[in-house]
């Protein structure tokens, strides 16, 4: 059974879906530092630098632990987790018709070793968001959606924001699961 260094239930729904057996060990990392080291580095780099710091936090001898995490950009800058509601409404007026990429990696680590990683892009674009929209799609979805990177959800009325995805739906969740699951049979977690 393998270790998730995540209390995201998306992350978690998606392994339990999956047949996977883990056990959730949320990882205690101060991703803004993590951030901050890594400077003006790209998207992909910063989301795998994450996706590895939490799974690295996590002890658990012998056993692989998977860390995961997801980045958003658009015109150039990187968004965290809303601060706040106003925050989130500031970051949906921000987005309004423009296209945001996602970035989604994953790591696995064993016996403090980096074994495997994986990062994967999707792109979507969100169209022309009214402030009526943004008031009511914050009145519905929040606080939920104050621990998502692009204020969203996307299985739920989070789906609402876009007029377009490229990208599997895996990734824009939250974690690459098929490359996932792939290392997980290499590595002997899952039947080949």
């Amino acid at each position: 059974m393998i270790i998730l260094a995540s209390k995201s239930a998306s992350r978690q729904a998606m392994l339990k879906a999956a047949g996977v057996p883990f056990e959730a060990m949320p990882a205690a990392v101060d991703e803004r530092a993590v951030e901050a080291a890594l400077g003006d580095a790209a998207a992909p780099h910063i989301a795998l630098a994450l996706a590895e710091a939490k799974a690295l936090a996590v002890a658990a001898p012998g056993r692989l632990v998977l860390g995961s995490d997801s980045l958003v950009v658009v015109e150039g800058r990187r968004f965290d987790k809303p601060a706040s509601r106003e925050d989130a409404a500031d970051h949906l007026r921000f987005f309004s018709g423009k296209p945001m990429e996602l970035h989604s990696a994953a790591a696995l680590v064993r016996d403090g070793k980096v074994v495997w990683r994986h990062a994967a892009l999707a792109r979507l674009q969100v169209r022309l968001l009214s402030d009526d929209f943004i008031a009511a799609y914050l009145d519905a979805e929040w606080p939920e959606v104050s621990s998502c990177v692009g204020v969203f959800r996307i299985e739920g009325p989070g789906v609402q924001l876009f007029e377009a995805i490229e990208g599997d739906q895996f990734t824009v969740l939250g974690m690459p699961l098929l490359p996932v699951l792939g290392a997980l049979r290499d590595w002997g977690e899952l039947p080949a």
